[in-house]
């Protein structure tokens, strides 16, 4: 498995889950970072899984420089060559774009017979980097399959990108049960960030990114504030890359910063999510949110942006509310109608919960990678290994 780092991140905890689950399984696995290992990167080796890091320590291979990008690409690139070399892996998985164009290229060049690559997101910063774009689709005919963790992703593939169907898999990602589970009572997690135990709590998951959405979320909450609660409390957890004062300048012009709570990364979101009454995605793309997925199995009701994936968890009217992006109003709406029904709450959020656990676990996650490596090494294509079993995952049993 080739990725950018094992640092915390969406993808990277993918990685991070699946890969010792497989070994478990009785497969050899090592994953390569192409810069520093992370902390994911060490707790994978204190498991006994091997991880091997290019020389390079930048965080960004395809930013800066032409010169600085090619010395940085060259140098991994190398560095990857002579580790397939010595390690000869028949099946090697990229994850993200940066591991896809430097592993893509190493794989091909050193001739390994499988080559697999994982999208897992829309493909829209390709429009921010043209050369990206064409690289990708140049390897994307020397890929044996292509895995995209949303149907929206395959779509996008198949349709914008020419990916031919039988090359193409789905694999959703995985929720592992007792990760998700809370060290802490509602009211413990409450007391610790201040909240009265009658606050309507909100929470959005999601770095300080713009196509987060935090803006949006902001605006619709203004327009909606008086309508709530009194104590309504919206909570943001996510590390801040650079959006924090702006969005902080923001909540005080429309006078809701006193509702707001920046709590930044947090190592206790399982606790968090419990304490929450409701969970927000407000993104403007995605491929398929882990946030969204662990706000249901915390049983939260979700109100979530037609992006992505995010149709494809929450079950419009059964256990959450989809609504349009970059729409505060319709935002709003939603949250206004949840905010005001804890019946309604606690019916979508129960579903939610059975939902993610039936369709979503991290066991049915790795069952499908063994499905698809074992499929692959007998020769069938990615159709023929993963089949379409999970192209309309199903609702759960239950009323709705």
């Amino acid at each position: 498995m080739v990725i950018g780092s094992l640092n915390v991140g969406g993808a990277e905890r993918d990685v991070a889950q699946v890969a010792p689950k497989l070994v478990r399984r009785g497969w050899a696995v090592a994953v390569y970072c192409l810069s520093e290992p992370g902390v994911l990167g060490t707790r994978l080796r204190e498991e006994g899984l091997e991880v091997q890091a290019s020389p390079w320590r930048g965080t960004d291979l395809i930013a800066g420089s032409i010169v600085k990008r090619t010395l940085r690409m060259a140098t991994s690139g190398v560095w990857l060559c002579l580790y397939m070399l010595r390690w000869r892996p028949r099946i090697v998985h990229f994850f993200l774009p940066q591991a896809y164009l430097v592993g893509g290229l190493c794989a091909w060049i050193t001739n390994r017979p499988i080559r697999v690559m994982s999208r897992l997101s829309l493909s829209n910063y390709q429009q921010r980097r043209p050369t990206v774009a064409k690289l990708e689709r140049y390897l994307h005919g020397r890929m044996t399959a292509i895995v995209g963790n949303a149907k929206a992703v395959l779509d996008q593939l198949r349709s914008e990108e020419h990916v031919p169907s039988d090359r193409l898999g789905l694999i959703y990602n995985g929720i592992d049960r007792a990760a998700v589970e809370p060290a802490r009572t509602r009211a413990e997690t409450r007391r610790l960030v201040g909240i009265s135990e009658k606050a309507l709590v909100i929470v959005i998951i999601a770095n300080l990114i713009p196509y987060k959405g935090h803006r949006d979320l902001l605006e619709g909450l203004a327009g909606i504030a008086h309508a709530l609660p009194s104590q309504w409390r919206l909570l943001c957890v996510g590390r801040d890359n650079g959006s924090a004062g702006e969005l902080n300048a923001f909540a005080q012009q429309l006078d809701i910063a006193t509702n707001i709570l920046w709590l930044g990364h947090r190592d206790d979101v399982p606790d968090i999510l419990h304490a929450a009454d409701m969970g927000v995605s407000s993104s403007h793309e995605e491929g398929f949110s882990n946030a969204v997925l662990e706000g249901m199995a915390a049983g939260l009701a979700m109100v979530a942006t037609d992006v992505g994936g995010n149709a494809e968890a929450v079950v419009h009217g059964c256990t959450g509310l989809i609504v349009p992006p970059r729409d505060p109003e319709a935002l709003a709406e939603a949250i206004l109608i949840l905010g005001l029904d804890a019946d309604l709450r606690a019916r979508y959020g129960t579903e939610g919960r059975r939902r993610v656990f039936e369709e979503f676990s991290l066991s049915h996650c790795v069952d499908r990678y063994e499905s698809l490596y074992r499929g692959l090494a007998a020769g069938k294509s990615a159709e023929e290994a993963l089949g379409q079993a999970q192209m309309k995952p199903k609702l759960s049993r239950s009323t709705c």
